[in-house]
């Protein structure tokens, strides 16, 4: 019997866990009580990993498509091909032709990260989609045109705040979404129990929202406004205090500026909530000593997401709790992102680039993934004939998929690599086969950066590779020497990821890969610190409160409010939800995730469920101007009146490479989502605040 310990990387948790087995025989999966971040807290989703690794419907060769349906073939035939169909469409159509779509799954793997930016620079394409763009692009826009680095993120210190302040985030479920927090039950426990408090404000009593001192429903979409509005309050009420930053921020006159006509009696008139509250809220942050509001999914995912993002950190910044204990605050990596790709300095772009066909803005040199049908679909240099997909399912992530699937009929050839048969890899004329969770090393270089205390931690892999399978980077890897024409070094993760560190922070201290290896449980580097000044990436080394794109879009939110949108028949407003046993698209073969009562429900307010004559358990039909759906209705008092609630992630369908659980009961809210639908000042896609209509289903 031996024990292994590792981090979990299915989500951005990062929680350690302990796995004793036999051989390939796991005994029990649990959590990690001496890792320093997750200290001992595990959620259901690391019990499944074993799932993963074991399942029969896991892909173990590489598939071509042919007449007969797939065949297995061999690895060198599926390079050869690959490649060739390439370089046969860009000499063809040019570079562009062939796109490219990364799912989140690549975040949380150390080898893909360090392997797929060489593979797309020999693409040589600019045609890039991700998961980036459909939920978190308004947080890179936000510090890339502020601190001047998309990648200079804060995360809240949950650990030493006295007030935090929740806006569209479920950290409860989520483990925290920007924010690497493992054990938050325990740690919003001991925000209460020091005399701190926490409010949450979202449409949806949430389970963090059942934790939490106080909830305040507000309608969907008029986040912005209530934000304004607290930044009207606390320049009204004479509470700004910019603290050690006072000599590094400019824009304020600006803010007090345009935040002047924003009171709080509009924003109750907008978003529902008293403007009694709304000051009462505001001043009560104010006097906190240590005080954080933090924002992300049902803000950053909606039409106004940018702003939203934007106000955020103004808010947090003249609170006085940016980049100091307690409030917002930056990470100091052992692998810094930033280090690697400095901007301060360095020539900037004189315009933002914009797509081909709908001319949305590209940050992070990514088109928006909400267009990625009409690039297909339209006719033109640059259209895309051909999509490279890695560890990605965009016919169910991304908005209008059923439109998304028809447009994959065009293209001349995809190529995916997955560890399953899923909505899109079926599209495919080869998949290569990928290895999952517990076949890799890990690193976790992305999310590392995002963790709310510094620590360091390496994890080798469990198992050896199970089947014919290779790693994504392996894939990636010799597919970038084949399109350069060379030959593959056979260079290794663990190879970039010791250079790295000896080039960070910690080198001084001697943190190597080989010291991470002699700690199982990771490193502990210490809490969160004020480091910003040395970080930012601004060229006159300032926060930048405005900057052109904002102002211009508070011109959108405007011409907004004083329109009377005519929505027909959709009269009810649909926004996600995060379930616990399951993430994003790909976790539903696993048998420990998938079992239990159905989950895959639209929420409904008991005043528009007796309106409509429907109860709990019945079906009921929604409509969007892209999709309808079938669900399961799920009367609750947990959502407000008017507002609808479905999961996010679902739809896969039963077939034989895919055993789900309630197959027939699973259906994606992404053929409701609007692909016109976006944030037009980050290109994000607009998931939160669809408009649909709802009837009950006939007997």
């Amino acid at each position: 019997m031996q024990t292994h310990y590792r981090t979990c990387n299915i989500c951005e948790a990062l929680c350690g866990i302990e796995i004793t087995h036999e051989g390939e025989n796991i005994l029990s999966i649990k959590g990690d009580p001496k890792d320093p971040l997750s200290r001992g807290h595990i959620c259901p989703k690391a019990v499944a990993l074993q799932d993963f690794y074991f399942d029969e419907d896991r892909l173990r060769s590489p598939l071509k498509k042919t007449a007969n349906g797939f065949e297995e073939i061999s690895w060198e035939e599926a390079f050869d091909f690959t490649v060739n169909k390439i370089q046969e469409i860009q000499n063809k159509h040019g570079d562009n032709a062939v796109a490219t779509f990364l799912g989140n799954p690549n975040a949380h793997n150390m080898g893909n990260l360090l392997f797929v930016r060489p593979f797309i620079k020999a693409l040589r394409t600019k045609s890039r989609f991700s998961a980036s763009t459909v939920d978190q692009m308004p947080h890179h826009v936000a510090s890339l045109h502020m601190l001047g680095h998309s990648i200079l993120n804060p995360v809240p210190d949950l650990d030493r705040t006295n007030y935090l302040l929740i806006m569209g985030g479920n950290p409860l479920v989520s483990n925290g979404s920007m924010m690497s927090a493992p054990d938050i039950p325990k740690r919003f426990r001991a925000i209460q129990e020091r005399g701190g408090k926490i409010v949450v404000i979202d449409p949806r009593r949430t389970e963090t929202a059942r934790k939490a001192d106080e909830h305040l429903f507000i309608k969907p979409e008029t986040d912005v406004v209530l934000l304004l509005a607290m930044i009207h309050t606390i320049i009204k009420e004479d509470k700004i205090r910019l603290n050690h930053l006072a000599d590094n921020v400019t824009g304020l006159e600006e803010i007090k500026t345009l935040a002047e006509k924003y009171t709080p009696e509009l924003a109750e008139k907008i978003t529902g909530i008293k403007a009694e509250k709304i000051k009462s809220l505001t001043l009560e942050m104010a006097a906190a000593d240590k005080a954080v509001l933090y924002s992300r999914m049902g803000l950053s995912t909606q039409t106004f997401g940018g702003l939203c993002i934007w106000l955020t950190n103004v808010f947090n910044i003249l609170n006085g709790n940016y980049d100091r204990e307690g409030g917002m605050m930056f990470p100091s990596p052992a692998i810094d992102p930033i280090s690697f790709s400095p901007k301060k300095g360095k020539p900037k772009y004189k315009s933002i680039p914009l797509s081909r066909v709908r001319k949305l803005p590209k940050y992070l040199g990514e088109t928006p993934s909400a267009s990625l049908a009409e690039e297909i679909e339209t006719e033109g240099e640059g259209q895309i004939k051909a999509l490279v997909c890695v560890a990605g399912n965009p016919v169910l992530s991304v908005p209008n998929g059923r439109r998304l699937e028809k447009a994959f009929e065009k293209l001349d050839f995809i190529v995916c690599s997955d560890i399953y048969l899923t909505e899109t890899s079926k599209h495919a004329d080869i998949i290569f086969p990928a290895t999952s969770g517990l076949e890799i090393s890990q690193y976790d270089i992305t999310f590392l950066n995002l963790a709310i205390r510094n620590i360091a931690k390496y994890s080798p892999a469990l198992f050896p590779k199970k089947g014919n399978v290779k790693h994504d980077w392996e894939i990636l890897a010799e597919l970038t020497a084949r399109l350069k024409g060379e030959k593959n070094q056979g260079h290794s993760p663990e190879m970039f990821l010791n250079m790295a560190l000896q080039m960070g922070k910690y080198a001084k201290d001697g943190l190597t890969l080989e010291k991470l290896k002699e700690h199982p449980h990771g490193i502990d580097l210490g809490p969160l610190t004020s480091c910003l000044k040395e970080r930012l990436q601004t060229d006159d080394d300032t926060v930048r409160l405005i900057h052109p794109v904002f102002l211009e879009d508070l011109k959108r939110l405007d011409e907004s409010l004083n329109t009377t949108a005519s929505e027909n028949d959709f009269s009810y407003q649909m926004i996600g939800r995060r379930v616990l046993r399951q993430h994003n698209t790909w976790t539903h073969n696993a048998h420990r995730l998938s079992k239990g009562r159905n989950e895959c429900t639209v929420l409904i307010n008991p005043t528009d469920a007796d309106r409509l004559g429907v109860t709990s358990g019945e079906y009921i039909l929604l409509k969007s101007r892209v999709g309808q759906i079938k669900v399961e209705a799920e009367v609750t008092d947990e959502i407000m009146e008017g507002v609808l609630s479905l999961p996010q992630g679902f739809g896969a369908s039963k077939k034989s490479k895919m055993k789900i659980a309630a197959a027939q009961n699973s259906v994606s809210i992404n053929d409701l989502t609007d692909d016109l639908r976006v944030d037009s000042l980050t290109g994000n896609a607009a998931l939160n605040g669809v408009y649909v209509s709802v009837s009950k289903m006939a007997d």
